[in-house]
Parts: structure tokens; sequence; C-alpha cells
């Protein structure tokens, strides 16, 4: 307690200067809620990037996945031999090892009859691929033919049709000149890359892409023994298969696509330049105010140097003002993203929700913005002299 002893006896000078002027104080804190809210939406949209786009990686019911050293995300995949399954059967620790066939296309939406973008995922139904609630239920229903079920978190309108679904009724639409029924719904979500997604056998989907050949799969999904060490598994599968195929453990592969939309991708970059753009708006807006709050009060602080108050107490008033503006304009800035977030969910169906994280993130960023902007503010200051003053 004694720390804070002189803090108690100080006047607050920065608080009493910026509420004296509140027009002022309200377009501040406004201006850095502004930066604040550019910033947790371009997080936001950033993190929903990066999630959407690996929700079907966390879902996959694999230790190991192999794919072709071409691929370079889940929608550009490209092929590679099937045999390559097989050879994995030599390695000790291997279980099993299952294709796995993914492509997109432009279907006909059931309830509107617009054409949208979905991914199509085959696999063996009798060994699901993918772990999500409900789904290996359904699976017997895709062994009929032309048989799909849907996912009940896609971009659109689909609500009566889901409705007839849930009621037991199929609905069926058309896909690349192929009538096909969906009879059952699962729940994953949209991405970037795609609208939606539908769920198959491995039949169903190379009749969908007849120029697709069953012995060319996009990746192998490896499952290990209970006992079996998934990087000695990795090293094993390196050692024996050519190089036309890249062996990742499941936590590798899921890097590997945050990878290429972190860095390759140009979205990731616009996002990542959007924060800056936005830390750089508050840094501005922050200066202006403190500025000129400065140059206002060059004659108060100039009687103050003459009265012998060292610089260093009249630079703690300036950042005494950025702290309050930081801590005061964050509060705005943080609530308005929460309706912002749940808007933006609802018309794009992408993961956008507030985090502790990103909160705190903004919150630091905000206080350094605030700092930075009262130490550039405050070298007219450092330089006034008492005698020209008066």
């Amino acid at each position: 307690m004694k720390v804070l002893g002189p803090f108690k006896r100080r006047t607050p000078l920065g608080w009493l200067q910026l509420s004296h002027e509140k027009g002022r104080l309200f377009v501040a804190l406004a201006g850095i809620a502004f930066a604040d809210v550019l910033m947790f939406m371009q997080m936001g949209f950033q993190a929903s990037l990066f999630v959407s786009n690996t929700q079907l990686h966390r879902t996959l019911n694999a230790d190991i996945v192999l794919l072709s050293p071409q691929a370079r995300n889940l929608q550009a995949l490209s092929t590679f031999s099937r045999r390559r399954l097989y050879q994995t059967q030599d390695i000790p620790g291997v279980k099993v090892a299952d294709p796995f066939y993914i492509n997109t296309l432009n279907w006909k939406n059931p309830q509107t009859k617009r054409e949208t973008l979905v991914q199509v995922i085959g696999f063996n139904p009798d060994r699901s691929a993918i772990n999500l609630p409900g789904l290996a239920q359904q699976l017997p229903r895709v062994k009929q033919p032309d048989t799909f079920i849907f996912d009940r978190g896609s971009r659109g309108d689909y609500a009566e049709s889901f409705a007839l679904i849930d009621q037991g009724q199929p609905v069926q639409t058309e896909a690349q000149r192929r009538t096909i029924t969906i009879a059952g719904l699962f729940e994953m979500g949209a991405s970037f890359g795609a609208d939606g997604t539908l769920i198959t056998s491995d039949q169903n989907f190379l009749l969908q892409f007849p120029r697709r050949q069953s012995g060319s799969i996009n990746l192998g999904l490896i499952q290990l023994e209970p006992d079996a060490n998934p990087e000695q598994v990795v090293a094993a599968l390196k050692g024996h298969l050519p190089e036309d195929v890249r062996v990742l453990t499941l936590e590798e592969f899921i890097a590997f696509e945050t990878a290429y939309w972190q860095v390759r991708s140009p979205v990731g970059f616009i996002f990542g330049l959007g924060t800056a753009m936005a830390f750089v708006v508050g840094v501005v807006i922050v200066y202006q105010v403190l500025s000129t709050d400065v140059n206002a009060h060059v004659r108060e602080y100039a009687t103050f140097k003459a009265m012998g108050y060292k610089n260093r107490y009249l630079l703690g008033v300036v950042f005494e003002e950025a702290i309050i503006l930081a801590v005061f304009g964050f509060i705005p800035g943080a609530i308005l993203p929460l309706g912002l977030y749940s808007l933006a969910r609802s018309a794009t169906a992408l993961p956008l929700f507030m985090t502790t994280a990103r909160a705190i993130t903004v919150f630091i960023l905000t206080v350094v913005m605030c700092t930075l902007s009262g130490a550039i503010a405050t070298r007219k200051l450092q330089s006034a002299d008492p005698a020209d003053m008066f």
C-alpha cells in the first residue's frame, strides 16, 4: 500500500483535462472504439478462416494422413495411387488404411434451385472416415445409388429442405446433370472454400465424377494400433514409401492447411494487413486528441515547469490520459463486435465467436496504441520553454 501512497496524493490532472472537454473525450473514445472494432472484426474473420478450413481435418478418423506432394490445400489436394495404401500394411503399427475422395461441384439448392458450390466427400460407409455426432447411424443410407447426406450448417436457404428431411422425407435435386437424393443430415459448417458439404459412399462419389478412377485417391487415412508410436510409424512410412506420396500426422496435416491460408493465401494476408491498418488508424486518432490537448494547455504546462515540476511529471499526465482513453475506449470497442459477430455468423455460416485470448490481445494492442500516440504527442511538451510562453 505504501507504493500507492504517492498516487493517492497526486491530483488526477489527466482525467480532469479529458473530462473538462466532454465533446472531445466522446470523439476520442468513439475513435478508439472504432479502431478496436476494426481489429476485432479483422482478427475474427482471420480466425474463422483458419477454423472453418480445418474443421474437416479435425474430424478425420485417422492418426496419419497420406497425400500427394502436389497438394496445396483441401480444395487442391491432387491425387496419388491407391497402391500406396496397400504398401503401408508392411509397416508394424499400421492397423488399417482407407482411401478418401474429395472434390467440389455445383449443385442446385433443392429449395431455391440456384446453383452453389459444395464439397463432396466419399469413403467406405462401413468404416466412417469422419467423427461427427450421429453420422455413423446415417451412413448405411448412402449405400443406395446417388444418395447423399448433407451438412446442416451449410451456407444458404435450406430451412424447408431440412424440415422435410427431419420428417423422414428424402429431398431430390440435381448435381452435374444427375438426380441425387438427400437422405440425411449432419452438422459441420461452411468454409471459405465451399458453402457446404455432401457425404456419400466411395461408389457414389465415383458415379458423380466419372472421370475419376477408384485407384486415384486424394487422401489415405491410416489408423494405428493402440500401442503404436505415431512419430515412429511416420518415420518408417517415409522410408518405405516412394516420394510420390507425403506422410503427415493428423496434427501436421492440420498445420499444413493452416499454413496455406496463413502464408500462401492472399486472404490470410489481407486480414493481417487489415488488423495492422486498424492499429495505425487508432494511433492517428489518439495522437490527434492528445496533441490537441497538449497544444491547448501548453501555457499551463509551461507554468508547471516554471514552478519547478520536472518533465517526467508532465509526461505522466499525458500518459495518464492515454491509459484512460485506452481503457474507456476498449469497453464499447469490445461490446459492439459481439453483435457484429452474431450478424456475420448468421449471414455467412462461418464460425465467428469472441474469445478471451482475442479480447486480451486487442486490449493490449489498444494500450500500446494509446501509449505510442502519447509518446509522440509529448515531443512538443518536452521542448516547451516557459520563457517562450510569457
